[in-house]
């Protein structure tokens, strides 16, 4: 594991997105995993500016995204998909068509999880996955529990997790309580694994994570198991290392 603990935010998401850039000069029709959240806002922005600056280029790139709330449209407001577009997608060169994000609205749990585990394995598998990391360690939606899930699968949040999310929805009733999601084994099988975080209040899990026993209990513990994983993180969040 490659940890670097920059000083603010700012260099935290300049850090991943200087690391996500090389992965595409090295290999511009690389295969990228995708998350969302509040973290990984400042390095998209980097991206596009890459972009926009003729550094870098998305136009051979393929994505799948980690998850999607079960229920919500694409266009809805709080969709990962609507994130996406509003974050990278629409300011940047890649081909809509490339773009994957799991079917939210699609109330067929099996099928929808089904068919995006097929397609990533159709396209090869992932390259660099980047991650963020929960404060109860999940990793994509997959929450604590009692084994390591494989595949993608639909899952239901925790309390923990829905009242983090309540801050971006009018209220807490309107924040969905199942996703679908990556399971870890589909994590696990990418080339490379990328982390961020930040904040203080991010501190205790970094450690528990990425210096604490291996249980499915923390998910993103796993990760040490992982031949290739960089961990990015700001002053705050590394204060505990």
């Amino acid at each position: 594991m490659q940890l670097f603990i920059e000083e603010t935010y700012e260099d935290m998401s300049r850090r991943a997105a200087d690391l996500i850039a090389a992965q595409l000069i090295v290999d511009p029709a690389s295969t990228l995993g995708l998350a969302t959240g509040s973290t990984p806002i400042g390095l998209y922005a980097d991206l596009v500016e890459d972009f926009q600056a003729d550094r870098i280029s998305f136009e051979q790139v393929t994505t799948f995204n980690l998850d999607e709330y079960r229920g919500l449209s694409p266009e809805h407001d709080q969709s990962y998909r609507y994130f996406m577009q509003k974050n990278l997608f629409d300011h940047v060169d890649i081909d809509p068509e490339a773009t994957s994000v799991p079917d939210g609205a699609n109330p067929d749990a099996q099928a929808a999880c089904e068919s995006y585990e097929q397609a990533i394995s159709e396209a090869g598998g992932i390259d660099l996955q980047l991650l963020g990391l929960g404060h109860n360690g999940h990793i994509g939606f997959n929450e604590p529990c009692d084994e390591f899930p494989v595949r993608t699968h639909v899952v239901e949040l925790t309390e923990s997790t829905i009242n983090a999310n309540s801050r971006l929805f009018e209220s807490i009733d309107q924040v969905p309580r199942e996703a679908y999601t990556m399971g870890i084994g589909t994590i696990m099988k990418a080339r490379a694994i990328l982390v961020v975080a930040s904040g203080v209040d991010k501190a205790q899990i970094v450690r528990d994570a990425f210096f604490g026993p291996v249980t499915p209990q923390v998910p993103a513990s796993v990760l040490q198991l992982h031949p290739n994983v960089t961990v990015v993180v700001d002053a705050e969040a590394g204060s505990l290392l």
